[in-house]
This record gives C-alpha cells, sequence and structure tokens, in this order.
C-alpha cells in the first residue's frame, strides 16, 4: 500500500518556506508605502498633545531669552529680571500640572483641537448669518401702513 502523503525525508535538505515570510513580506510593503506617503505628502502631522509640549518648550525658552533692550541697571532692569523669573516660574508650574495629563491622555488634546474647530466653524457660520442679515438693503417697514399684505 501506498502512502498518499508524502513525508519529508528527514535527512534531506529543508526547503520548507520560512514562516514569518508572510508577515515579513507584508511588513516590508507597508514601510515602502509609508516613505512613498511621506515623499509625497510630507511628514506626519503632530498630536495636539505633541504640539502642547513643544508650545510650553518653545514659550519657555523665549521667556529665558528676553532681555531688556535698553536697560543696564537700576528699576527696569530689576523689573524686567523678575517679571522673567515669574514667567519662567509659571509656565514651569503650568508645565507641571499639564505633563501628567498630556501622557496619561494625550488623545484628549486631539479631541479637544478637533472639538474648538467644529466650535469654531457654527460660530463663523452664526456670525455670517447674521452679518447677512445686517448687510441687507431691504429696510423693514415702520409703520403697519407701509406693510403689503396682497
Amino acid at each position: 500500500m501506498s502512502d498518499a502523503i508524502e513525508r519529508p525525508d528527514p535527512g534531506a535538505a529543508s526547503t520548507a518556506p520560512d514562516p514569518d515570510a508572510w508577515a515579513q513580506a507584508c511588513a516590508e510593503d507597508f514601510a515602502a508605502e509609508q516613505a512613498r506617503r511621506r515623499a509625497v505628502y510630507g511628514p506626519e502631522p503632530v498630536s495636539a498633545a505633541e504640539e502642547l509640549r513643544r508650545f510650553f518648550d518653545s514659550l519657555a525658552d523665549k521667556v529665558s531669552e528676553l532681555r531688556a533692550p535698553g536697560a543696564t541697571g537700576g528699576t527696569a532692569a530689576v523689573a524686567q529680571t523678575a517679571a522673567q523669573q515669574f514667567a519662567k516660574q509659571f509656565l514651569t508650574s503650568v508645565k507641571t500640572v499639564v505633563e501628567p495629563v498630556v501622557e496619561r491622555n494625550p488623545q484628549i488634546f486631539d479631541h479637544l483641537a478637533t472639538a474648538g474647530t467644529e466650535i469654531a466653524a457654527a460660530y463663523r457660520a452664526a456670525v455670517q448669518r447674521q452679518e447677512a442679515d445686517w448687510s441687507r438693503d431691504d429696510e423693514p417697514p415702520s409703520s403697519p401702513e407701509q406693510i403689503d399684505l396682497d
């Protein structure tokens, strides 16, 4: 009787395909597609949480770089230094409070940014409607005799 299933000879060289070959090919295709999209569309936009971090960092840098242009001494220099120290401490404390929230829930800032965009669009639509009503040349009738009921 013959065996219907061919079994490889244990002593023969193995020519079996790599079990991860499909996953590796998919990963390579995905990486190539990402590189192509980056070349066409540019880098991916950063999240709102990352933008917030960058904002606080750049703000802190600018506050530390500020110098009074004409103040060489006296009360103006003291006031400038005090204002810089206050601003730097304020930014540091705000960053200390915001940073853990950003770390735990970065999606919150994406949702807030989207909500802000929607609110701005709704406000714009309402204002445009009011402006259209205000800028109309038709003046409303001021007396009942001017109303045409026909």
